[in-house]
């Protein structure tokens, strides 16, 4: 029989009964035909490839993910990603739409139908993420109905809004859902639940969303999955007692792992989803359980079931390793082709603009001066509460503190607060909002840090110890149409320029990581203490995560969903 591919020797995943047996693989037209003893007597393959023991797992698969966070295109993050062990990826650009509405997502996904890593793109429901932010465009349900009919969508993506979900039965957010489970019946619908339980957790079920991917407790995980949900787990759910609740119980149908955010650093020097997989391996997970959460589970959620096995007629993306403990990935194929060897890895492609030329000029903001940074009160001078934004060194969330602060000539005077400043402002060239906060823990001590890329509005987010700082760090990031700038004592240490909608870059992958990795080791040296603090940093401003948050509306109390003073009567913080 004539076949494209046969691989010999191989030891290989069998996905329905979660082992590895030895077996030969023949592959024709990019999918698999036949997995058993039978070799060369039967196949005459026009390429022959002897395994010599190494393990054949399916290409790892990832359903939750933003191409933006890793603040890189798609061409790039193809190019990194596949030689991670990655074939198939669900990405959800509401980030880009958040900038430029549903215009954005048609260009994301134009700028994917060349790259070798499938992509699934999912419909971003929650743009914006709630009514309290000012973004560049927004998603609406006609949106939703031309994405359906123009594009290969493959779910709708995660729904931001709990709150609103929950208490406003004629919200944004429950409008798409009803329109989306009428209209789309068989649509998969991803979820964003932090921390909710029991009557509001089961009421977002019942609205239609059945996943989580978000932080989770043991208390949490087995609320949901009791309650019929499918978890996602990122790496931050990957503490002790969850890794031992999921090794431990039966429940590898009800979950996988996912990535969601991953900065560029980390993936090139730690990996992607195949980070996750060694990391469970190494809490104890065995290997088949590891491989079935990255390939089986995930391809299972989305009805994707050409693939995540290897079996006749299921697409031919495999990886081959060398050992399994340490998932040592020798070469990567994508229908059968090879597309990644670890002995002879190829250099990235040379890229050119991919954008519309207005993508390019999105940041509509004039130069800021240092006395932007002074706080304006309304209030007589005198002794008030004020609410603090405490960040958290083990989570995006942050907590609100209540502290004591001046008001002097009709100013807040931070700077003798004890606390630093956050300041966002509206980028967009809409309404010209801006909004103040006092922000503490585990954040920078002194200097400023700069960025657009704020989650999920991305409007310029300033924070720092002194006007000076913070005016040079945001002038620096409006000036090259977006980015990520530290400063400290009037210097430029760090700066990433993103000049695409304000999130993107079009440099090579290594050139970008090298400039994260400033970014980070800048923050770092200013007293940031996170195990990813551009991310922290960056989900400030994002008003669906708990506690404490900013926009360009003022502080967000996020459990509930209103805009919050900053300063309140002494012993009576307002509601």
């Amino acid at each position: 029989m004539i076949t494209d591919q046969l691989i010999l020797n191989a030891k290989v995943y069998n996905s329905y009964y979660k082992r590895f047996e030895t077996a030969n693989v023949a592959v024709k037209d990019g999918r698999f035909l036949y997995v058993g003893p039978l070799g060369t007597d039967t196949f005459h393959a026009a390429e022959t490839i002897d395994a010599q023991g190494q393990y054949l797992v399916p290409g790892l698969i990832d359903i939750h993910l933003h191409i933006e966070s890793t603040m890189i295109t798609p061409e790039t993050f193809s190019y990194g990603i596949l030689q991670h062990g990655v074939t198939t990826i669900v990405p959800e650009p509401h980030e880009m739409a958040n900038v430029f509405g549903v215009e954005g997502v048609h260009e994301m996904i134009k700028a994917s139908r060349d790259c070798q890593v499938d992509m699934f793109y999912a419909i971003p429901s929650s743009v914006p993420a709630t009514p309290l932010e000012t973004t560049g465009g927004s998603i609406e349900i006609e949106d939703i109905d031309e994405l359906m009919e123009t594009e290969q969508m493959i779910c709708l993506g995660e729904v931001m809004n709990f709150v609103d979900v929950i208490r406003d039965p004629d919200c944004k957010s429950n409008r798409i859902l009803q329109h989306v489970r009428s209209r789309y019946p068989g649509l998969v619908i991803e979820g964003h639940t932090p921390k909710l339980l029991d009557l509001d957790l089961h009421q977002l079920i019942f609205a239609g969303i059945d996943s989580d991917h978000t932080h989770q407790s043991i208390e949490g995980l087995t609320a949901r999955i009791a309650a019929g949900m499918f978890i996602e787990i990122q790496e931050k759910s990957m503490t002790p007692e969850v890794m031992d609740y999921l090794i431990h119980h039966p429940v590898s149908e009800h979950f996988c792992f996912v990535t969601d955010d991953v900065m560029t650093d980390s993936l090139a020097a730690t990996g992607h989803l195949d980070h996750l997989v060694r990391k469970a391996i190494a809490m104890g997970m065995t290997p088949e359980a590891a491989v079935y959460a990255a390939t089986f589970t995930p391809a299972r959620r989305m009805k994707m079931d050409d693939r995540g096995v290897i079996a006749p007629n299921k697409t031919a993306d495999y990886l081959l390793l060398s050992d399994l403990d340490s998932f040592a990935i020798e070469a990567v194929y994508k229908r059968g082709a090879r597309v990644y060897d670890r002995r002879q890895p190829l250099p990235q492609a040379q890229t050119e603009p991919r954008f519309p030329a207005h993508y390019y000029k999105s940041v509509q903001l004039a130069p800021l001066a240092a006395a932007d940074f002074t706080v304006p009160t309304g209030v007589p001078d005198g002794r008030y509460g004020a609410r603090v934004m405490m960040v958290n060194n083990v989570s995006t969330f942050t907590e609100e503190k209540h502290v004591e602060a001046e008001v002097k000539d009709g100013l807040l005077q931070w700077q003798e607060s004890g606390y630093g400043l956050i300041a966002t402002f509206e980028r967009y060239g809409k309404n010209g909002n801006r909004a103040y906060g006092l922000i503490g823990g585990d954040t920078i001590k002194r200097g400023a840090v700069a960025t657009t890329y704020s989650h999920d509005n991305h409007n310029l987010l300033v924070v720092g110890h002194n006007a000076e700082d913070m005016a040079l760090a945001a002038n620096t990031v409006i000036a090259e149409q977006g980015g990520f700038c530290v400063v400290c004592d009037g210097k430029v240490l760090a700066l990433l320029a993103l000049p695409v909608g304000g999130i993107l870059t079009e440099a090579p992958l290594a050139e970008t990581a090298e400039r994260v990795l400033g970014l980070r080791t800048a923050m770092e040296s200013l007293g940031y203490n996170h195990y990813n603090p551009i991310m922290s940093i960056s989900t400030h401003s994002l008003p669906v995560s708990p506690a404490l948050k900013i926009t360009d509306h003022g502080l967000i109390d996020v459990g509930a969903g209103k805009v919050v003073p900053l300063l309140f009567p002494l012993g009576k913080a307002q509601a």
